[in-house]
C-alpha cells in the first residue's frame, strides 16, 4: 500500500506558475520581477545581523513530546536578535495536507505569527509573520494521498485507525494538492484575484520595492508576509539568498536500455518489493504495540521513523524505474540561477551568497548519501556553478563560488566541506539542517568522507566535519533534534558564525544544548 504520490514534475511547475499567475500581461507590463522581494524591516544595510535556520520540521505530536515545539522553544530567546528565519522544507508531514499545519505549523510557531497568542483562530491560508519564515518548499510539502489510501481514510476507518493512532501518522482526508497548501500558506496567490481591478489593485499596493529593472514584491513583516514565487531571491546585510525548489530538478535519468541497465533494473525491483513487504510488517507489528506504554511507545516512534524512511526510498527508486517517460528538469529556475548569480557577482555592493533549498547534494546520513536524487541534485547544481565561474573568470579572487549551502530532507544536522570536486563547487562549506521535528536518522557505517569515482579514480569530494543525528540502541538510544542561529559578521568578506541548537530526547525526558559554534 502506498502511503504518498510524488506528482510529475511538469505538474508541479504548471500548477505552481498558475498560482502566482506567471508572467500575466499585468505583471509583465510593469516590469515586476515575480522571483524577487525586499524584506522591509528598516535594517536589511546592517553588514552584521543574525538569522535562524530549521528543516524537517512538520511532525505531529510524539505521543506527548512534540519535538518541533521543542525546538521552536529553543529558539524564542533569539528571536529579538534574529532578522528572519530559513526553513529548509518539509513544513508538513506527511503529504502537504492543509488540514495539518492547524497542529504541524501554527501551534509549533504561534510566537512567530501575528495573533499567535489564539493559534486556533489563525487560518493557515491568512499567517502573516511577526519574525519573517522563509521557506522552501520541500517534497512532502508537494506529495498527494494515494487515491486507494484516500479512499481507505474515508470508508476502511479501521485501516485509517491504524495508521494514524498506532504509527501516528499524519494523513487525514486529502494531501498537498501538488503543493497547493504550501502555496496558499506561503505564497501571494495572485490566482485568487479575478474579479475586474483586483489583480492591478494588489499589484499596485504590494509590488512597490524598486530593483534594477523595475519592481519586486515588497516584504512587511506584521503587515503583509508573502513570497512571490516557488523560488526566490532577497538581499540582507550585502548577502544575496537564493531559496530554490530543488522538487523541481531532481528526477535522475532514466535506466538504460542496455544489459546494465536491465540488471540494475532488476536490482530495484527486487529492493521495493522487499521494501512494500517490510512495510506490512511493521504496520501488523506496531498494531500489537501500547501507546501507553513508554518503552512500546518508543517502538511506535521507531516504527513511524522507519515507514517514512521506506517510503521515500521507494519514491526514490520509482524515479529511477520510470520508463516511456522524458526526465523533466527545471531549466528556466538553473537558467534563472545562473545569471542571478553573475549578476550577484557583478554588483560590487554583494559581498557574499547564501543558496538554500530541500535536497541535499553532499550528505552522509545513511539513507540519502547515494539516492539517485542526491546524485542528480549534485550534477545539476554543478552544472550551473560551472558555468557561472566560466562567465564570471577572476571576479572571485579566489574564493568559492557560495559561501555557504543550507539544505534538508536528511533528518541530521551535518556540516560538511566539499575538497577539489574538479567543478565550481569545490571548497564550499554546505550545511544540512533537516531534524527540526520529524524524525531522526543515523550516519552513514562508511563513515565522514564521500568519495566519487572519476575514470579509474576514486576522489575524495567532501567530508563531514560534524553529524548530529539519531544514535545509541535500545533504553540509551538519542535522539538529538536541532536549529540552527547564524551571525553574520565581517565587512568584505562575510564570517558565519553557525550555532548549533540542540534538543535531546533521551530516556523520557528533554535535555537542551547549544554546542560550540562552528566558524566559517
Amino acid at each position: 500500500m502506498k502511503l504518498v504520490s510524488d506528482p510529475a514534475i511538469a505538474n508541479k511547475i504548471r500548477k505552481m506558475n498558475q498560482r502566482v499567475r506567471w508572467q500575466d500581461p499585468l505583471i509583465v507590463e510593469r516590469n515586476i520581477d515575480q522571483t524577487r522581494l525586499v524584506l522591509e524591516d528598516g535594517q536589511t544595510d546592517n553588514s552584521e545581523f543574525s538569522f535562524l535556520v530549521v528543516g524537517d520540521s512538520g511532525s505531529g505530536k510524539h505521543r506527548g513530546h512534540n519535538p518541533q515545539r521543542q525546538i521552536a522553544e529553543l529558539m524564542l530567546p533569539h528571536h529579538k536578535e534574529c532578522r528572519f528565519m530559513l526553513h529548509t522544507g518539509d513544513v508538513i508531514y506527511l503529504v502537504g495536507s492543509s488540514e495539518y499545519y492547524q497542529q504541524n505549523f501554527i501551534e509549533p510557531y504561534r510566537e512567530f505569527i501575528l495573533g499567535g497568542e489564539h493559534p486556533r483562530q489563525i487560518a493557515y491560508n491568512q499567517m502573516i509573520f511577526k519574525l519573517p519564515i522563509l521557506p522552501v518548499p520541500g517534497n512532502h510539502d508537494y506529495y498527494n494521498l494515494p487515491i486507494l489510501l484516500s479512499l481507505a481514510s474515508l470508508t476502511t476507518l479501521p485501516i485509517r485507525g491504524l495508521l494514524r493512532s498506532r504509527l501516528d501518522l499524519d494523513v487525514g482526508l486529502h494531501g498537498s494538492g501538488t503543493g497547493d497548501a504550501y502555496a496558499r500558506a506561503f505564497l501571494d496567490y495572485l490566482n485568487a484575484f479575478q474579479l475586474p481591478g483586483e489583480l492591478a489593485s494588489h499589484l499596485e499596493k504590494y509590488y512597490t520595492a524598486k530593483t534594477d529593472t523595475g519592481s519586486c514584491l515588497c516584504y512587511q513583516p506584521g503587515h503583509f508576509t508573502r513570497l512571490p514565487n516557488r523560488y526566490y531571491t532577497f538581499r540582507y546585510g550585502g548577502i544575496d539568498f537564493f531559496a530554490l525548489d530543488s522538487n523541481t530538478f531532481n528526477d535522475p535519468p532514466p535506466l538504460p536500455k542496455t544489459k546494465k541497465g536491465d540488471a540494475d533494473r532488476k536490482v530495484l525491483e527486487k529492493r521495493r518489493e522487499d521494501l512494500e513487504q517490510e512495510k506490512l510488517e511493521i504496520i501488523e507489528t506496531s498494531a500489537k504495540l501500547r501507546p501507553d506504554n513508554p518503552t512500546e511507545a518508543d517502538q511506535l516512534d521507531d516504527f513511524h521513523a522507519k515507514l517514512s524512511q521506506i517510503e521515500e526510498i521507494i519514491v526514490d527508486i520509482e524515479k529511477q524505474l520510470a520508463t516511456n517517460k522524458i526526465t523533466l528538469t527545471d531549466t528556466e529556475q538553473l537558467d534563472w540561477l545562473k545569471q542571478k548569480l553573475i549578476e550577484s557577482w557583478n554588483n560590487p555592493e554583494v559581498r557574499g551568497r547564501v543558496i538554500y533549498f530541500h535536497h541535499p547534494p553532499y550528505v552522509t546520513e545513511a539513507t540519502k548519501w547515494q539516492q539517485a536524487q542526491t546524485l542528480i541534485i549534485r550534477d545539476r547544481l554543478r552544472g550551473v556553478l560551472d558555468a557561472v565561474a566560466k562567465e564570471i573568470g577572476s571576479l572571485t579572487q579566489g574564493r568559492p563560488l557560495l559561501d555557504l549551502v543550507l539544505n534538508g530532507h536528511a533528518h541530521c544536522l551535518e556540516h560538511l566541506e566539499t575538497m577539489d570536486t574538479g567543478h565550481a563547487d569545490s571548497h564550499i562549506h554546505w550545511i544540512v539542517c533537516g531534524g527540526s521535528g520529524f524524525s531522526l536518522r543515523r550516519q552513514r557505517i562508511e563513515g565522514a568522507d564521500l568519495m566519487e569515482t572519476f575514470g579509474n579514480e576514486n576522489r575524495l569530494v567532501a567530508r563531514s566535519h560534524l553529524f548530529i543525528g539519531r544514535n545509541g540502541q535500545g533504553f540509551q538510544k538519542r535522539r538529538p533534534y536541532s536549529g540552527l542561529r547564524i551571525d553574520v559578521k565581517g565587512e568584505a568578506q562575510p564570517k558565519f558564525i553557525v550555532r548549533p541548537l540542540v534538543a535531546e530526547w533521551h530516556q523520557r525526558k528533554w535535555h537542551n544544548s547549544e554546542l560550540e559554534p562552528l566558524i566559517i
